[in-house]
């Protein structure tokens, strides 16, 4: 089945993650014609030394949006708890519905493999919910199934490495290096995150450390920056590599 829909959702784990990991394949694909909607499970309500719940996550919710804003792009979040995101059914319910609102015909999320479980829990609930959006007898209340199983894609893992250190590769990766004073941009407007991690991991570097990883990359490819990413090649996923379609000679499979 095709699908003319030039939309990509990149539904990640907290306010800042599609920041380090993706904003610039969202911004070369904006630039392409396609329409951006990003998305967060949960607001980063654990994100912090000093606020409550409820006041981080009105602030992380607003940087989002401003962050997101700088692609046109809508932002959703599905009020998920931090450090609780579940793969039950409620969770999966929600990420489908957000699936059949925008009707994505590509998908971004989380590696499968990363540090933090949320990443790995959002990866999972996300997969499931690609495939499932058609599902009729999975009732999402005002919309309807969505009869199409988007391409779907995985961001690199932090650092590129899994819990027991050891290389996550990417299976291709995107010369952003046009895109980086954008993607810069876009993770400054985390400035919470950035007192939350000099605060509780003692990590004063945000957005040096978001480039550093991007020279990685980048250099791998022989360009100044880069983003990697894992295509899911499953069972009634879409096999084309639709990004190398779109961003041609930007992308680099391996």
């Amino acid at each position: 089945m095709t699908n003319t829909n030039k939309t990509v959702l990149a539904i990640v784990a907290h306010p800042d993650d599609a920041e380090i990991s993706c904003a610039g394949t969202l911004a070369l694909l904006k630039d392409k014609g396609w329409n951006v909607v990003m998305a967060t499970m949960t607001p980063g309500d654990c994100g912090t030394t000093v606020h409550s719940r409820a006041e981080i996550s009105k602030i992380r919710k607003q940087e989002a949006a401003d962050a997101a804003a700088m692609l046109d792009a809508d932002y959703h979040c599905l009020e998920c708890d931090d450090v609780f995101v579940m793969y039950d059914r409620e969770t999966i319910v929600k990420a489908i519905a957000l699936i059949r609102k925008t009707k994505p015909s590509v998908v971004i999320t989380m590696s499968p493999s990363c540090y933090m479980v949320d990443h790995e829990m959002t990866s999972k609930i996300i997969q499931t919910a690609c495939f499932s959006a058609g599902i009729m007898n999975i009732v999402t209340e005002g919309l309807e199934p969505y009869f199409y199983t988007p391409h779907l894609y995985y961001v690199d893992a932090m650092e590129g490495k899994d819990r027991f250190g050891k290389p996550v590769e990417p299976g291709m990766i995107v010369d952003i290096s046009s895109k980086i004073q954008l993607k810069e941009d876009m993770l400054a407007c985390h400035a919470s995150q950035r007192n939350w991690l000099r605060d509780h991991h003692g990590m004063d570097e945000y957005i040096i450390a978001m480039k550093s990883f991007g020279e990685k990359r980048g250099k791998e490819i022989n360009a100044s920056y880069g983003e990697g990413y894992r295509q899911h090649l499953g069972h009634a996923y879409p096999q084309n590599n639709i990004l190398k379609e779109e961003l041609g000679d930007l992308v680099h499979e391996r």
